[in-house]
């Protein structure tokens, strides 16, 4: 039987990634036709009928696809969505699994990948290299005035969450001398005990380290896991970064901890509005970005050549997975979700 995958928002891709998937041998044999839609999957914008993009029964979308139940009740031929990101909560999967659609991810395409760019945004923060590059390049002044940072070594780091991504982190942090404390749901002791970490509560993580570094997925019990109630706890002069999810951090709470020194600095590459922001409206979070001792990037933390081959690669197992009648890396909505 013949299928046909639309991958979405394309433009962002380049012409390496189409022809990568076009190119697919693997997808050949598997007899799956390829078609690129440059815009998001949304309920505003379902292919047309009769375009070369619709019609199709395998959806490969990204993160800044908004999978809800709209859309999946208006592709009534759709039988598998592949999201090309390890996180899922862009994808309704409650009204997926409703319609018997399974949903597959790509679960480690990127631990060193993006524990990598959490360790430049720590770096860049350290040791004042934004301000620093901008004072040689924008000031035409080559002095270190001001410019004095710190040291990692014997400094304590806080990882939320010790998945592939966070366990990462936590060996490059043993790599520069740190010390390390971590919060996780489930703790894995056995590599604790290899590294030496100690597990702790939330609260007291937040109180004992220099930098804090979030490495959980978003789920219902992790939104705005740092807010209003607990940034306060947060050990004063102490560094945030957030490379995972923006929503798990609450940005009114950041701002007011930027701005009363409980946070000497932040490095976020995720943002709670940035869908609305990749479309255009920058105003949502101008407050927390316009803040000097904030690095702001556009959700880049996955960004490597090397990552996305990985994940490209996933995503095509994936689809001919299903296509054999046995879908691989399947999620499915945690219970607290299930409808």
């Amino acid at each position: 039987m013949a299928h046909k995958a639309t991958f979405f928002n394309c433009e962002r891709w380049g012409d390496e990634a189409k022809s990568y998937l076009e190119g697919s041998a693997k997808l050949k044999v598997a007899d799956v036709t390829v078609e690129f839609v440059d815009d998001i999957l949304s309920k505003d914008k379902i292919p047309a009928p009769g375009s070369a993009a619709a019609n199709f029964d395998i959806a490969g979308v990204f993160m800044d696809s908004p999978v809800d139940a709209a859309v999946i009740a208006a592709l009534p031929e759709l039988k598998f969505i592949a999201t090309l990101s390890t996180g899922f909560d862009h994808i309704d999967l409650s009204a997926a699994a409703a319609r018997g659609i399974p949903v597959s991810s790509v679960p480690a395409y990127g631990e060193n990948t993006v524990a990598e760019f959490a360790f430049a945004l720590i770096l860049a923060l350290s040791r004042k290299i934004i301000k620093a590059n901008a004072r040689v390049r924008v000031e035409g002044k080559f002095t270190t005035d001001g410019l004095c940072g710190f040291d990692l070594a014997g400094k304590t780091i806080g990882v939320i969450g010790t998945g592939r991504i966070g366990k990462h982190a936590i060996r490059m942090a043993k790599g520069f001398g740190m010390n390390i404390v971590a919060y996780d749901v489930y703790h894995d002791d056995a590599f604790a005990k290899e590294i030496g970490f100690t597990y702790l509560s939330l609260e007291d993580l937040l109180k004992q380290s220099d930098i804090i570094t979030i490495h959980a997925p978003y789920l219902p019990s992790t939104h705005h896991l740092i807010n209003m109630d607990n940034v306060r706890l947060i050990k004063r002069g102490a560094i945030l970064i957030n490379t995972a999810r923006g929503a798990i951090v609450e940005t009114k709470a950041v701002v007011e901890a930027l701005k009363d020194g409980t946070l000497a600095g932040a490095g976020l590459d995720v943002l709670e509005e940035e869908v609305a922001m990749k479309a255009g409206d920058m105003s949502l979070d101008a407050n927390l970005i316009q803040l000097p001792n904030v690095i702001v990037t556009p959700h880049d933390a996955f960004n490597t050549h090397e990552a996305f081959i990985r994940i490209l690669d996933t995503t095509i197992d994936n689809i001919v997975a299903f296509v054999n009648g046995a879908p691989t890396n399947v999620v499915k909505a945690p219970a607290a979700e299930a409808k």
